[in-house]
């Protein structure tokens, strides 16, 4: 795939958030020791789900073997309370990401054409992809991958 074959789209900023996003270096004993560790800040039915869901969309992460960070913006994090300095203690790192929309320009755009073109974009920036939408994280050029 080349540059040329994606003349119809656009990138739309959004926003900037900021993230805590998982220490470069990591594994599935990360994702046991977060269960672990983070359990114990979770003393109700909804803030244990909303704990299985993050761990699971970490899990997800680690095992596609992506190349860019896994990061969640904190906003979606406080229901750990404590917790989030739990995640600072282990080294999740504080940081600001970019949110970008991509808007097809042309009249056949159709979803696999978006995902051709985020993956094209993989290859030339540090991003990642929300799942099923056209969405994207952009991180910032200076993190070590």
């Amino acid at each position: 795939m080349i540059l040329q074959d994606f003349e119809g789209f656009q990138l739309e900023f959004i926003r900037e958030e900021k993230h805590l996003m998982l220490p470069l270096v990591s594994s599935i004993l990360v994702t046991q020791t977060l269960y672990d560790v983070l359990f114990q800040y979770v003393i109700t039915q909804e803030k244990e789900q909303k704990l299985l869901a993050f761990i699971h969309q970490l899990e997800t992460h680690i095992k596609s073997k992506s190349r860019a960070p896994f990061s969640k913006p904190i906003e979606d994090l406080v229901f750990l309370d404590d917790g989030l300095q739990e995640l600072k203690l282990l080294n999740w790192m504080e940081i600001p990401v970019s949110i970008f929309r991509i808007n097809p320009c042309g009249k056949n755009q159709d979803l696999s054409s978006i995902e051709d073109f985020i993956t094209m974009l993989e290859k030339l920036m540090n991003c990642s992809a929300l799942q099923n939408d056209n969405i994207i994280y952009v991180y910032p050029s200076n993190l070590v991958r």
